[in-house]
């Protein structure tokens, strides 16, 4: 990335912190050589005024197969709820988000179908999570 994006990037993020939008689209992009690599993976990021106080709320737009996604997309991150600290900001959590799609928490399941294939049959959670990889193009 040039220092003249890197730079741009940074400022836009430091305005988002001092000034957060009620809510912000954003794209996770599958991590390479994990299931979910070429996955785009839509989400939604919603800002209360206690923000940076308050975690923001994340939920996935995009149909998610993963242990620590619920139905309904919302996450079970440490971050976003009882570790979240002030000094995260957007990119964190993003980045967060995309670490957790290679490194689920299957001690803390949200989606205790795909927890339990991920212990127990890799190959057969890997086919799901395949399939959610293809409808992300989709969306």
């Amino acid at each position: 990335m040039s220092t003249a994006a890197r730079r741009r990037l940074m400022r836009d993020f430091k305005r988002m912190q001092t000034d957060p939008p009620a809510g912000v689209n954003a794209v996770i992009i599958g991590p390479a050589d994990t299931p979910f690599e070429d996955g785009t993976f839509r989400l939604v990021m919603q800002f209360e005024e206690q923000y940076p106080n308050k975690p923001p709320q994340v939920k996935f737009i995009s149909q998610m197969f993963h242990p620590n996604v619920y139905a309904t997309g919302e996450l079970c991150l440490d971050i976003l709820q009882n570790r979240w600290s002030p000094t995260y900001d957007v990119a964190a959590v993003l980045t967060s988000i995309q670490s957790l799609l290679n490194d689920p928490n299957t001690g803390s399941p949200a989606n205790v179908e795909a927890s339990n294939l991920y212990k127990d049959n890799r190959k057969e959670y890997t086919k799901r999570v395949r399939a959610t990889v293809e409808s992300s193009w989709e969306d």
